[in-house]
């Protein structure tokens, strides 16, 4: 047709006269090709209405070279394609026998295959161009498996095995069954029956093609192990459920062989429970194997599937269908062989436990909040360092610490890469696991890894003011510089870090952070969330208000529960969305190494809220006959004591509780504890408008004046009850350390009167006499009642960093026996060693500032130097000189100086069984004395009494401790003891 126009176009130039035919024939190659035209309309219409070809084909422009080549291709697949529809099965077993030889057969198979497999993975048509596509499938589909029947033909038997072309067979059958275009779950229900209508789903064929072919593999299956775990495994993944009924049973197949040939498979041979628990994340990996934790020279099958399981569901494969099948599927299998009964469950349930793992981090990856991504990584690391298995342990803990960084939270980010620091050595190894981030080409042995990870650790935790934890790291490393690498200049470089840290935790303010409990509840949350507790670490001055916001904001259609007790099963059980949310107390752990020492407020306070697994909740609730008079008397609390899995903070912000208590809490126990409290509180004020006078006083009055001011909070009056002690005989010991709370509180006032004194501004001065009239009448009461307490006066103390004393754990057991707690709160002198110590430690009390503001005049003066009669009557109480006199009537007998253990006894100087040391005198209802006397305390005011004295010198008392004592002189008038504040 074109040819004949072509030759009168010719005509037409060379001037010749054109063919009487010409136009004629012109003419009808145009009505031909109009008609054409209609044709292709109308198909093209049709094919519209069924949803398979859109309106307007996608022709590729020419600038794009690439499109136009691949257009230019699509004409030559056509046209095989077309081929490939003529010929049936005679067609082909004829051109197949038309080989010559052999080796050209396979020649032949082996293109074919590779040319198969990159036409379906580069198609040549658009997308959309669904005829084209399924019409190339399905020729493509009957090729294959004309092959297929080929291969088991005349290359299977022993003589005629060919491993590559049987392995280019499954790679082809696995990339043409998983190719987007046969996925017919992404297509409208339209187009979708209208596919199956037409040409079926192709899926099921060449699955069950596989299948069959892999089992016609016999013994040569082995060999396939573990190439073809992972295609077997995507092809498994596809969602249609037959097609997963027929070919997951090829894992247990490959389960099989490897069991044959190596008597196992693999790793995990303990119960499910053990196979699922989980370590801590601080502890490093592989430093306690667990027992079922064994090597062998073959895991080939189960490393594999594995690994291919991680990238396959991160990149959206697989459900829950999926899981559910796997596991019912491959447990049914090994039944049936009693050898693998056993270590096939224990597989079974390491694949699910990752399976579900790995769910749940897909279904939180994408969210806007990654608060619950976070713990789905960390749930995936630690299945991961469980199973030993270090490269994905090591993938993950990178995820986890690019979500922390991305949040701000540095110190979570520091703590989840020190993990990684903690498993490399400070050796010249060269880095076995793959490594990510800090320019890791360049870190070429794990020394070098290691120093890079703890200097960006160091950055992070100083970011995240917890130099504490850094000051760790830079001794570690300093350590490296000095004594095994000998580099002094990086020495100095970190030596000055390190003393910046220390400046920044005394100059820097750090806020404490507030911890919540948040239960969810219910079946509509996740499985890693559902009906369990945990405990959040809030950020700086964040409110609860705004906490719960963002808490909630995942879960929109989430209720909130208004009551702190634990739901009932009609909410667990509901469908529904529950989250409950309170605020919690941390429970300090007690320091061994800060026990009855004075410390910066800076340091201890660190310690209250960092560091910390235990966590407490206290709820009141009323018990017995309501006494309209005191409701305190009837006010008991309920105390539950939650336990986190790990400290806070750590690598996240928030751990799960898996432990509660729940104890109740005495209306005395309450009182004792509300009155340490309070009392801590006047202290630390006081410390700090001592350390800064420009700190404003309107905290300092709220403070005093709910204490003084009967009107405001009742005072402590709320606790005191006549008849209390003859109904319970049995809490004599915590009657006594209440009231000697009481005693206590009343110097402490008294001093905080005198700061608010010196600060009121003239417009509070009312405010403040009223105050200082109240402070008079409940002072009055407190001495008359429970003796006098006086302290060192804190004027003298010279300016310095707030303090405060850090009691012991003994504090905690509110109901001690009086004489238990004192011999357990006295601490036991400390030998000195040597001269050169002497002045050394003397350099240090003098530069610091201390709990009762004293400085030492002479340390060496040996404890039992007691001064002489004359300087110690200045020091002594009636209660002491009855105590120290009544001693020789054997209710309590002097200590000697000889005895081993023996305790220094100071009259006027107590160690109370609260803690607190200083002069007790005598009241018309004076409590017990402690038994013994700390020599910390006691040196303290000793010296001080030498300082006030003109440091004259002293003569020690005789033997029994008593000789020599006077009567103390009585009392200054209650006048002049109130000017004095």
């Amino acid at each position: 047709m074109f040819v004949r126009q072509d030759a009168a176009e010719t005509q037409r130039r060379n001037g010749a006269p054109p063919s009487p035919r010409a136009p004629v024939l012109v003419r009808l190659e145009e009505q031909e090709q109009e008609q054409e035209q209609e044709q292709e309309q109308e198909q093209e219409q049709e094919q519209e209405e069924q949803g398979c070809l859109p309106r307007t084909l996608p022709y590729p422009s020419t600038s794009s070279h690439g499109n136009y080549e691949l257009m230019n291709k699509s004409h030559y697949v056509a046209c095989m394609a077309a081929i490939l529809s003529q010929m049936d099965k005679d067609h082909y077993s004829s051109y197949i026998k038309a080989f010559p030889s052999r080796p050209e057969l396979m020649d032949f198979l082996m293109e074919t295959f590779i040319l198969f497999k990159d036409l379906i993975g580069k198609t040549v048509y658009p997308s959309d161009w669904m005829v084209m596509n399924m019409v190339q499938n399905r020729e493509f589909l009957r090729a294959i498996n004309h092959f297929a029947a080929t291969l088991t033909e005349m290359f299977l038997s022993n003589s005629s095995f060919e491993l590559q072309l049987w392995n280019n067979y499954f790679h082809l059958a696995v990339a043409f069954l998983t190719q987007d275009s046969l996925q017919l779950e992404n297509f409208s229900q339209a187009k979708r029956n209208s596919i199956l209508a037409k040409y079926g789903d192709m899926r099921a064929t060449i699955g069950a093609s596989i299948r069959d072919m892999w089992y016609n593999l016999g013994h040569r299956k082995i060999e396939f192990i573990p190439g073809m775990v992972g295609p077997i495994l995507e092809m498994t993944l596809v969602p249609e459920l037959e097609l997963r009924k027929s070919t997951i049973p090829i894992f247990f197949d490959m389960m099989l062989c490897e069991y044959q040939l190596t008597k196992s498979f693999s790793r995990c041979s303990s119960p499910k429970s053990q196979a699922l628990q989980l370590r801590q994340p601080g502890a490093e990996l592989g430093t306690s194997s667990a027992p079922w934790l064994r090597s062998r020279t073959s895991l080939q099958f189960e490393d594999e599937i594995l690994r291919k399981l991680d990238s396959e569901v991160e990149g959206g494969r697989g459900d829950e269908q999926y899981k559910q099948l796997f596991e019912s599927i491959l447990l049914s299998c090994c039944q049936r062989h009693p050898e693998l009964a056993k270590p096939g469950e224990n597989f079974v349930a390491l694949v699910t436990g990752l399976l579900e793992r790995l769910l749940d981090y897909r279904a939180v990856m994408n969210d806007e909040n990654k608060t619950y991504s976070m713990s789905c990584t960390v749930n995936l690391l630690n299945f991961y360092k469980e199973i030993d298995r270090q490269a994905m342990y090591i993938r993950y803990l990178y995820k986890l610490k690019d979500l922390h960084v991305s949040y701000e939270n540095y110190t979570e980010g520091a703590y989840t890469l020190l993990l990684h620091a903690r498993l490399l050595k400070w050796s010249d190894e060269a880095n076995t696991a793959p490594m990510q981030g800090l320019h890791s080409p360049s870190l070429h042995t794990q020394r070098q890894l290691k120093e890079a990870l703890y200097n960006q650790i160091i950055d992070y935790f100083d970011q995240g003011k917890m130099w504490e934890e850094a000051i760790h790291i830079c001794k570690e490393l300093a350590e490296q510089y000095e004594s095994e690498v000998f580099d002094y200049e990086m020495l100095s470089d970190i030596l000055q870090r390190e003393a910046k840290f220390y400046e920044k935790i005394l100059k820097v303010l750090r806020p404490s952070p507030d911890y919540f409990a948040v239960g969810y509840y219910g079946q509509g949350f996740p499985t890693f969330l559902r009906n369990k507790v945990f405990i959040y670490r809030g950020k700086e001055y964040e409110r609860r208000e705004d906490f719960e916001m963002r808490l909630l904001s995942p879960f929109p259609n989430a209720e909130k529960l208004k009551s702190t007790s634990p739901p009932g099963q009609d909410i667990t059980g509901s469908p529904g969305q529950y989250i409950q949310c309170f605020t919690v107390q941390p429970v300090e752990e007690a320091k061994v190494r800060f026990k009855d020492r004075s410390i910066p407020e800076q340091i201890t306070n660190f310690y209250k809220a960092n560091h910390v697994q235990k966590f407490s909740y206290s709820r009141p609730f009323k018990k017995g006959p309501k006494d309209p008079d005191n409701e305190f008397a009837t006010m008991w609390i309920e105390r539950t004591t939650f336990i986190t899995a790990y400290p806070l903070p750590g690598i996240l912000r928030w751990f799960a509780v898996t432990s509660t208590t729940t104890t109740i809490i005495s209306p005395l126990e309450n009182a004792i504890e509300t009155m340490m409290k309070t009392n801590e509180k006047i202290m630390s004020e006081i410390n700090r408008h001592q350390n800064d006078p420009s700190l404003p006083v309107n905290p300092l009055s709220m403070l005093l004046n709910g204490i003084v001011d009967p009107a405001v909070m009742g005072g402590f009056a709320k606790y005191e009850t006549e008849s209390y002690l003859q109904e319970h005989p049995e809490d004599e010991g915590n009657i006594e350390k209440l009231k000697d709370l009481i005693a206590w509180q009343t110097p402490l006032l008294a001093e905080g009167i005198r700061i608010h004194r010196r600060k009121v501004t003239e417009d509070l001065r009312p405010f403040h006499e009223r105050m200082e009239q109240c402070f008079v009448q409940l002072r009055a009461k407190v001495e008359s009642q429970y003796g006098v307490r006086e302290m060192v006066c804190f004027e003298e103390r010279r300016s310095g960093r707030p303090r405060s004393m850090v009691w012991g754990p003994d504090w905690d057991r509110l109901s001690h026996a009086g004489d238990s707690l004192e011999a357990t709160l006295t601490p036991k002198p400390v030998p000195r060693t040597s001269e050169s110590e002497d002045h050394r430690n003397e350099r240090k009390e003098k530069s610091s500032s201390t709990f009762f503001g004293y400085r030492r005049q002479d340390l060496r003066q040996s404890i039992s130097e007691l001064p002489e009669p004359k300087v110690e009557r200045r020091r002594l109480s009636r209660n002491m000189s009855e105590s120290s006199l009544g001693s020789s009537d054997g209710k309590q007998p002097p200590p000697s100086r000889d005895a081993p253990g023996a305790q220094p006894s100071a009259a006027g100087l107590s160690l109370s069984p609260t803690g607190f040391g200083g002069r007790v005198k005598s009241a018309s209802k004076a409590p017990p004395l402690p038994r013994k006397i700390s020599p910390t305390v006691y040196e303290t005011f000793l010296e001080h009494s030498d300082a006030a004295t003109g440091g004259k010198a002293s003569a020690p008392p005789t033997a029994n401790g008593n000789k020599g004592l006077k009567s103390p002189p009585p009392p200054p008038p209650k006048s002049k003891r109130m000017s004095q504040l």
